[in-house]
This record gives C-alpha cells, structure tokens and sequence, in this order.
C-alpha cells in the first residue's frame, strides 16, 4: 500500500533577501493570481548548484520530484551538500510548502531534521516528551505508556528532569530520536542528524529503525552520507543532484551512481615549472578505486614524477597522506638502494601501490618530498596537494567514526620506471 507519494514537487528561493524583495514584484505576482495566471517568477531561476555563480535572483532548490513510497519500505535519499535533500525532508515533514507540487501521505509523521528539532528549550527532556507527543497527535494516556521505553532508549535518564537548553548536542540528538522513534509514527523522517551521536547510540539507532520497518511495517525516509548505513537499512533510494532526481532504483546501484556521478577531484599536482635544468617532482597524482573516492580496503595508487637535471648520489622521494586536521597519519618513502633510480639526469615515474589501504572515512591529501639522502639537501616540497576521499563501504563497520584515527594492515610497492618526457 503507497502511504506517501510526491507528485511534481518544487521548490524556490530567492537570494539574498526574504520574500520578492521588491515592491513590483510583488504586484506582478498578485496581479497573475488574480487573474488566474501562473506566478511569472516560476519561470525564471536558475539551477541550484552551490559551486557557480547566480546567474539569477531566484534559485530552484528542487524541480519536478516524484516518487512514492510503500508501508514498511526505507528509503534512501542521498547526493551531495546542497542537492536538496533537507529541503525535501523539509517538505515532507511540513515544515515547509512547496512552491508547486503536492504531497499526499497517510498517517502520522514524526521528523528528526535537526539536533533537538520540536524541542522547547526551557522544558526539560520529560515534558519534551509529553510535547513531542502531543503534536503528534497522542493521547497523554498513549505517551506514558512508552515514556520510561524512551527514556531508557535515550541513555539521558539522570538528565531527564533538567531543561534541555542543559544538555549537549549529543544528549539532543538521543532523546529525540528516542521519541521520534518510540511514539509509533507511520512515516518516520531523519536526516543527517544522527552522526551527532557517538558510535554506541548509532549503532542502536539503525538497529532501532530497522525494527521499526521490519518489525512494525512503518516506513522511514532516511538522508545520510554514510553509504555502509544507507545500505544495510535502506530497500530502495533515490539519487538528488542539484535539486532533481537523477536516480531512483535498489539501494546498491543508486549508491554506485552516487559515487560514479561524482565528479572528479583534484587528485593531481603539476608543477608550473618549466625546463629540465633543476630537480623537481613534476607531478603528483592518487589514483582511487572509484571516480573522485576511494573505498576502504582498495589499493590506492600514487604516481610521482621527478626530474632528475644531474646525476643524484642518493635520492629519496616520500609522501604522507594527512588528515583534514593536516596530521601526517601515513609515510612511505623510497631510496634508491631499495630501486634504483635517479643515478643518471632523466625523468623518472614513481608508482606506489598502497595494498588493501585502510583508513578512516574521511578527506586526505599528500604532502610530497624529493631530496637527496646523502646530502640531506631537499629539492622539492609539496604540501597538501592531491585531495581524495575515503568512503564508508559495507567492507567495514558503519559506526567507525570520522577523524584522525587510522587503521593500517597493508604492504605497500614501488615500481620505477623511465618517463617519457612528453608524458606528464
């Protein structure tokens, strides 16, 4: 049975400024409405793409989005920052209207957008509850019947009789998924707002949700940019990018066209200097599992190439990976007496395979270094160039936390060989 479908829903915005932001235009849109006409400011506006310049006043944050969704289904909503997915959350939990479009569900829907969404600040985490479930819709008589389930669930029961505004994001995000969950919603709607909590409480909340649809048969939509989550909980997903569908199907292939889709990264450094008279790492460039990411335990490959402008007596070429707080997590170097290279003036390629590589999901870049051992004279450095991504897969734990930490049980290779000069 479909208990939610949406039909052609869009939404605009405009820029800057709330509402039209001008006197005609306001008239412009009363005059259409009275006699009968469409808004004229629907037919302007540009696509919502984050990264490029307006190239109007008034931007659609979604266009045309249809789809339907069945008792007991999960689905998924994924796509990158900014391609509409909290607006149509937004949408569907009514929190916003749709400029055109509508939506028609059946039964109750309790939403979990932000940390502490619906909660009053001054009341404390029980009276939250009773609150919670009286703009639902329950009886005070229903709400008490699951009050202690909730409070357990959360973990917040010493805190539970103190004002909210007290509590931290975490403890925020735990009562309140406790209560969008336990009052026995038919649609339940979360979005990112789960990695707030620590990986113990995200663990029991997509077991939690997954009783919920398996269990009960109530349907859950569910936004995330944890991919292992996205597939171990969801039955079907839809793929948003800038404000549309471009993807709806089994949860496996809409992730593969997530990351596939995605563009690529700058996961190359070329060097703007030019001549072979000095010795430089010409360029640098990560070659990940998938375009623009890299999935935990994949090879990753990195190439350098070196010009070598005179014979070096020692030469030694490394690279770190660091994390986005710039902490060198991993090193690999290569000396000359391990394979032979830069003995005579050339151009030399430098593959590193990094075998079964696993790290933390997270962003990464290189540091990159050329210099002469013997000497210790350095030659060249490179800081934070080649930028690439570590994702979450079904190959590890989706309840791994983002950060600095790294595991690593990998054997790493170097090839050498001569570069073709016109061969970068």
């Amino acid at each position: 049975m479909i208990i939610l479908k949406a039909e052609n829903i869009s939404k605009q915005y405009r820029l800057g400024l709330v509402g039209t932001g001008t006197i005609s235009h306001d008239l412009n849109r009363w005059w259409a409405g009275i006699r009968g006409k469409e808004d004229p400011f629907l037919k302007i506006g540009s696509v919502n793409d984050r990264s490029t310049k307006a190239d109007s006043d008034y931007v659609w944050a979604l266009r045309d989005i249809n789809f339907e969704v069945k008792r007991g289904e999960v689905l998924g909503i994924i796509g990158k920052n900014g391609a509409g997915k909290s607006t149509l959350l937004k949408i569907l939990s009514r929190v916003t209207g749709p400029t055109t479009g509508e939506i028609k569900t059946k039964g109750r829907i309790a939403s979990l957008l932000e940390v502490g969404t619906g909660f009053h600040p001054e009341l404390t985490g029980r009276e939250n509850i009773y609150l919670n479930g009286a703009i639902l819709g329950m009886s005070k008589a229903e709400i008490k019947a699951k009050e202690e389930e909730i409070i357990e669930f959360s973990g917040c029961e010493r805190y539970i009789d103190t004002p909210v505004k007290r509590y931290s994001s975490g403890m925020r995000v735990r009562l309140a998924f406790a209560v969008a969950a336990h009052l026995e919603p038919d649609i339940l709607v979360i979005d990112e707002v789960l990695a707030v909590g620590d990986a113990e409480f995200q663990k029991r909340a997509i077991g939690k949700m997954q009783d919920i649809s398996k269990g009960d048969g109530r349907t859950v939509l569910f936004v995330s940019h944890n991919m292992a989550a996205v597939k171990s909980l969801c039955t079907r997903a839809i793929v948003l990018e800038h404000g549309k569908t471009v993807f709806e199907g089994e949860t496996d292939e809409a992730v593969d066209f997530y990351l596939n889709q995605t563009k690529e990264r700058s996961k190359r450094y070329i060097s703007k200097k030019i001549g072979n008279n000095e010795n430089y790492v010409k360029s640098v460039k990560v070659i990940t599992s998938k375009k623009g990411f890299h999935e935990f335990k994949e090879d990753l490959q990195v190439e350098i190439i070196i010009n070598c402008a005179e014979e070096i007596q020692a030469p030694a070429v490394s690279y770190q990976i660091i994390n986005n707080d710039n902490l060198p997590i991993i090193h690999e170097l290569i000396l000359n007496t391990e394979e032979a290279f830069g003995e005579e003036k050339g151009i030399y390629r430098l593959t590193s395979v990094i075998r079964g590589l696993k790290l933390y999901e997270g962003e990464y870049r290189l540091n990159v270094f050329f210099a002469d051992n013997f000497s210790k004279k350095a030659f060249d450095r490179l800081f934070e160039v080649c930028h690439f991504e570590i994702i979450n897969s079904d190959k590890r734990p989706y309840y791994w936390q983002k950060g600095s930490a790294v595991y690593k049980e990998n054997d790493t290779e170097w090839f050498i060989s001569i570069n073709d000069e016109n061969k970068v």
